[in-house]
């Protein structure tokens, strides 16, 4: 009997725009090697200085209180563990909600209104990538981006809105909120900046009401809308390797941009050329900074599936705080 050799061609990968010190970032810490680990040990009291000023100022706050329950989805770590997605999942529970975001990547500064219940009022441009993915995600909701959230509390209030959520608003620490906390399923460095992925000492944690691990507490549910032979991935997300476990055959490359990045038609187009694809595979995320180009799109439709029972707490805390004011 003849004996087959079966040889797996990796992906092409292009970094598009991307400096060397976002990928060397990156790789430390999420995929850090033998060296990196040598580096991360050695400067570690840099980490510790770091989480011990965030520590004494979280100590230090004072929290200030509104007329409105409000709900904040954040993490630990940079990187992406599913805040956007665990927002629109939540929020569609709601009537009258308001998501409010500092909207990472936007052109524009200060608050600016992206939609109010329903009715887009913004570009991608002005919004940012992820809240005009919540605004188009949610209909009955209204958006907010701003660097000051508290002013963007107030102007919702004033708005009339039922219920807040903060989108990664875990440092926002002189705000009364329900604390939520995503994590991703696989950590490797528990480190803090500037040479680990934490924000805060991991066992901040416990200052959270919820604590949710991908996989246990909620899962990712993803279909490929528009599906073809031969995709070409093209993504602008950070840490864009976490989409290698959803990603279907047919896959011909990778093209990863930074964080954040608005794409060009034309450098597409000759991407999709080059690689000889049939379409481009994207996330929603990416999608809302394609609209109106003349391209093949194939679109990761990412869904939230969280548990019921924090669901049930979620809601109990909003319903009380709500009827005690």
């Amino acid at each position: 009997m003849m004996k087959l050799n079966v040889f797996v061609m990796p992906l092409k990968k292009l970094r598009m725009n991307t400096s060397s010190l976002t990928v060397f970032f990156e790789r430390l810490f999420f995929k850090p090697n033998l060296l990196d680990w040598v580096l991360i040990l050695l400067l570690s009291p840099f980490s510790l200085l770091y989480a011990s000023i965030m520590l004494f100022r979280r100590l230090l706050s004072f929290k200030k209180s509104y007329s409105v329950a409000i709900v904040s989805i954040g993490n630990l770590t940079v990187g992406g563990s599913g805040k956007t997605p665990f927002v629109i999942a939540l929020a569609k529970n709601y009537e009258n909600a308001c998501i409010i975001s500092r909207g990472y990547g936007r052109e524009s500064k200060g608050l600016v209104e992206v939609s109010r219940r329903g009715q887009i009022l913004s570009d991608v441009f002005n919004s940012g990538d992820e809240a005009m993915l919540m605004a188009k995600s949610l209909p009955q909701a209204s958006i907010i981006v701003s660097e000051d959230r508290e002013i963007a509390i107030e102007k919702a209030i004033e708005d009339g809105v039922k219920v807040i959520f903060l989108d990664d608003g875990f440092n926002r620490v002189n705000i009364k909120k329900y604390e939520i906390l995503l994590f991703p399923k696989k950590i490797i460095n528990y480190f803090t900046f500037p040479f680990g992925p934490f924000r805060e000492f991991f066992f901040m944690k416990y200052m959270a009401n919820l604590a949710l691990y991908e996989n246990i507490d909620f899962k990712r549910l993803v279909n490929i809308e528009n599906k073809t032979e031969k995709m070409l991935l093209v993504t602008a997300i950070s840490n864009p390797e976490r989409l290698n476990s959803f990603l279907p055959e047919g896959v011909i490359g990778q093209v990863y941009f930074e964080d954040h990045a608005y794409f060009n038609e034309a450098d597409l187009r000759e991407k999709f050329v080059d690689f000889g694809a049939t379409s481009l595979l994207i996330t929603q995320k990416d999608e809302v900074k394609m609209e109106g180009f003349q391209l093949p799109l194939s679109v990761m439709k990412l869904e939230l599936e969280i548990k019921d029972s924090i669901l049930e707490n979620i809601n109990t805390y909003i319903k009380e705080y709500n009827n005690a004011r």
